[in-house]
C-alpha cells in the first residue's frame, strides 16, 4: 500500500501531513508506504491512497474513491479517523 501526501506545493504542508499519517496508521497497525508530493506533480499512478485538504481535493486529477480529504492537516487525530473510516469501509 502506497499512501502520498499531497498539498499545492508540496513543501511543508505535505511533509508535515505525511508524518501525521505515519502517527495515524502506527496507532491504526497498518503498514504503508508514506510520501508527500505536490498537486502540479501528482498522477494517479503514484500511489494506492492520495490524502489532502479539500481545496486540493477538488481540483486534482485523482478519483475521488482514492482520496481521504482532511480538514485540520495538523490534527492526528482527524488523519487516524479518517484513515480509519477509509480502511474499514
Amino acid at each position: 500500500m502506497k499512501i502520498m501526501a499531497v498539498c499545492g506545493s508540496g513543501l511543508g504542508s505535505s511533509f508535515m501531513m505525511e508524518m501525521n499519517i505515519k502517527k495515524a496508521l502506527k496507532k491504526l497497525g497498518i503498514e504503508a508506504e508514506v510520501n508527500h508530493t505536490d498537486l502540479a506533480s501528482v498522477t494517479p499512478n503514484d500511489a494506492d491512497l492520495f490524502v489532502m485538504a479539500r481545496d486540493i481535493a477538488d481540483s486534482s486529477s485523482i478519483s475521488p474513491d482514492k482520496i481521504v480529504v482532511v480538514k485540520n492537516l495538523v490534527s492526528v487525530a482527524e488523519f487516524e479517523e479518517k484513515l480509519s473510516a477509509y480502511f474499514n469501509r
